[in-house]
């Protein structure tokens, strides 16, 4: 079992929702990215998942594209992200680390050496929205051979037919994206996931977690009680963008998670 495994089996013993919080690596700049990191767990986030900055995040809008320009320009790099997990392991050992992002730069260093990098860095799973079932062989295979899990994005688009593909070789858990469009660009509706959720759910045994278009822990709240738990990202890369103190970002999580873990 990865700490993934391990999170959600813990969460449902308590009869409670997941909390999934994402940061961009690097953004503003190393120091305060993993300050904030470092800060998640005691503010209420069950699962941390952690963008690797990249030139062309075509799933991302600009709240996120903006974030990842900073941590560029800050210096960030795939190295410096792993770095930047095994820093936060040293003070954290059971909060499972999803890293997010695209394949070119795990292409570019070689598959195997990333898989065994992102091992000893404490990465417990991989999310690479670019590469579909199809490219299974290409990264999602050897990553659960290695030990990681690979989540699978499902969508209002994937229908009865192609879903079962999408869930094949996905393990830790789905994350259903509640919105068609990129990050940040329209809010979650119950109405509309609920049933989408439930579709999904009767095809598989993982964990369903929501993400896209929740800002407030109201949305939290109402998004994870038709789910197995709820992301926030752009409502958080936001708050980091604004340049206030560490404590003020871990706050604003808090409110968060509270909303999730209430549902």
């Amino acid at each position: 079992m990865t700490r993934i495994d391990t999170k959600f089996a813990e969460l449902k013993a308590a009869g409670k929702k997941a909390f999934v919080s994402y940061i961009m690596a690097g953004d503003p700049d190393p120091d305060y990215s993993l300050a904030v990191m470092k800060g998640l767990p005691a503010a209420g986030v069950d699962i941390i998942e952690l963008g690797v900055p990249f030139t062309d995040p075509m799933a991302d809008g600009p709240t996120i594209q903006l974030a990842g320009q900073r941590a560029l320009a800050a210096g960030m790099t795939l190295t410096r992200t792993l770095a930047m997990a095994a820093d936060f392991r040293k003070v954290n050992d059971t909060t499972p680390i999803v890293l997010m992002g695209y394949y070119n730069p795990i292409y570019s260093r070689g598959v195997d050496r990333f898989l065994e990098e992102a091992r000893a860095s404490g990465i417990d799973g991989l999310i690479v929205v670019d590469l579909p079932p199809e490219e299974d062989e290409e990264l999602c295979l050897p990553a659960q051979a290695a030990g990681l899990n690979f989540i699978r994005l499902a969508t209002p688009t994937t229908d009865d037919k192609r879903l079962p593909k999408v869930l094949q070789n996905t393990s830790g858990f789905v994350y259903y994206v509640s919105i068609t469009g990129i990050t940040g660009a329209a809010a979650a509706s119950a109405a509309d996931v609920g049933p989408e959720v439930a579709r999904i759910k009767a095809q598989t045994d993982l964990p369903v977690i929501v993400g896209f278009g929740i800002r407030t822990p109201d949305t939290a709240q109402i998004i994870a009680g038709v789910a197995d738990g709820c992301v926030v990202g752009s409502a958080i890369v936001a708050e980091i963008a604004k340049g206030g103190p560490v404590e003020g970002v871990l706050d604003f999580v808090r409110g968060l998670a509270a909303g999730a873990h209430r549902a």
